[in-house]
């Protein structure tokens, strides 16, 4: 059928991590006092950032795999023994 659920998932991911990395370097310091000053948005942004990356890499790479090859094994020339 061709649907590779691999690629929109990925873009989801990536553009999630995206929004929730930049809110993470952008907001205020005190917001994370209550998470012992630990950056949460920016690091599980940084996590779904990479996820998303490595969905969309897998999924373009199963895509191109799913295509035919331009010559099949039939035209190619023969090999002599």
């Amino acid at each position: 059928m061709g649907l590779d659920i691999r690629l929109p998932i990925g873009l989801l991911f990536a553009l999630v991590g995206a929004l929730l990395t930049g809110f993470g370097l952008l907001s205020d310091r005190g917001l994370y006092q209550r998470s012992l000053g630990y950056n949460v948005n920016l690091w599980w942004g940084l996590v779904l950032l990479v996820f998303g990356l490595v969905f969309l890499y897998y999924g373009r790479r199963g895509t191109s795999a799913m295509h035919p090859a331009a010559t099949s094994p039939e035209e190619r020339a023969p090999q002599e023994h």
